[in-house]
């Protein structure tokens, strides 16, 4: 069996906060007026990193607040070792600089006016700029960090009764591991906690916390319920109904096996960081593309992400390992699931299956490449929580 808490992996100390499992130039596009021309810069630049959002201006209140913080939490990611940032509105493309120069990581920001509004001149200037980054940051060599350090966000996708009966339960095996270790762990998607929100307040560390996880459930029944949606068909989709999850009670039993057994320490807002080590919720949107970057923009360096059927989806940033419980999955995409542990529903050892896991998770943290990665199968979607003007 693996020590998580003796446990290394070779990555990148950072000047500040977590070391990366990578050490990648980020494309970081702050505003849909310059999305296209940031793709083009990052096609031009060869391993380079992609993050955007359509939106920028017309977002109020809540809604610009988080989509900021996200932006934010992307730059400082611990997996980008520098950061091009990129971004049709100067005051935003200043608030990102600002943060990046305090927390010492290399970047270099272009926004529209800096090039009298002429995207070819900053196609070049974003090619050039991202170059020398990439040189310099090429530099930076990997040593031994803890384990324990990471923080790794639980994600299921696609799910069938495997994943409620062998993933996500190896998951929680895991993050317990973690969690016992002084690891971090983040688990989200808020509706898959509905019909099981008094099992998972009951391990909150403290009666705010508990209140808070039941809050967070009702808000997101309640804006189901006022949008007159019949959960059935939508969380379930028709794909979990048709592979045996017929409801949203049953799916939440399945997916909340994600988090084992340990004390919950706090419910964390969309992109927000945890204040501390230990096991985490966080009251998010379910769907994968939203809830995954929540994590990653909260410091994630690395997924877990069971699925039954499939499913490609990946982060960007974070490396994302797919796991599956499902055999006939396993056999069917060996290029997309990275960790088959399908022999547990024909008791397989569950001991064993956990210790492997917990050295693939290293072995990646340490360079191994997923699937995800190999094929680009990432992206980041930053989730909207109301309308523009």
């Amino acid at each position: 069996m693996i020590n998580i808490s003796e446990r290394t992996f070779q990555g990148y100390a950072r000047a500040t906060g977590s070391a990366g499992i990578r050490n990648r130039l980020l494309i970081l596009n702050t505003t849909g007026l310059s999305e296209l021309t940031a793709r083009r810069i990052h096609a031009a630049l060869p391993g380079s990193l992609f993050a955007s959002t359509p939106f920028g201006g017309g977002m109020l209140g809540e809604d610009a607040q988080v989509h900021v913080d996200s932006i934010l939490g992307l730059a400082n990611h611990p997996n980008a070792g520098a950061v091009l940032i990129l971004s049709a509105d100067r005051p935003r493309c200043d608030i990102i600089s600002n943060s990046l120069a305090k927390s010492g990581k290399p970047f270099h920001a272009i926004a529209y006016d800096d090039v009298g509004h002429d995207t070819l001149r900053m196609t070049d200037q974003g090619i050039r700029a991202g170059a020398v980054l990439s040189r310099d940051m090429s530099r930076h060599r990997p040593t031994s960090q803890p384990l324990s350090d990471l923080v790794i966000g639980l994600e299921c996708g696609l799910s069938d009764p495997t994943s409620g009966l062998g993933a996500n339960p190896l998951m929680g095996r895991f993050s317990d591991q973690m969690v016992a270790a002084g690891g971090t762990v983040i688990v989200g998607e808020t509706l898959e906690w509905l019909g099981v929100e008094d099992r998972l307040a009951a391990r909150a560390r403290t009666p705010k916390i508990a209140e808070d996880i039941r809050q967070a459930v009702l808000r997101r029944e309640r804006i189901a319920q006022d949008a007159g949606i019949n959960l059935t068909g939508n969380n379930p989709n028709h794909a979990n109904i048709e592979s045996g999850l017929t409801t949203i009670e049953e799916k939440a039993s399945g997916s909340s096996a994600k988090t084992g057994t340990q004390q919950i320490s706090g419910v964390l807002k969309y992109a927000e960081r945890p204040s501390g080590r230990g096991l985490y919720l966080m009251d998010a949107p379910s769907y994968s593309p939203e809830s995954l970057t929540g994590f990653v923009a909260a410091g994630a360096q690395l997924m877990i992400f069971s699925t039954g059927l499939g499913n490609s989806y990946v982060s960007a940033l974070a490396p994302t390992i797919k796991v599956s419980a499902n055999k006939f999955t396993s056999q069917a995409l060996p290029q997309q699931i990275d960790f088959d542990c399908s022999r547990l529903l024909s008791g397989g050892p569950w001991d064993e299956a956990t210790a492997r896991l917990a050295e693939h998770v290293a072995d990646v943290a340490s360079g191994s490449l997923t699937f995800g990665e190999i094929l680009a199968e990432g992206s980041e979607t930053i989730s909207r929580f109301g309308a523009s003007l």
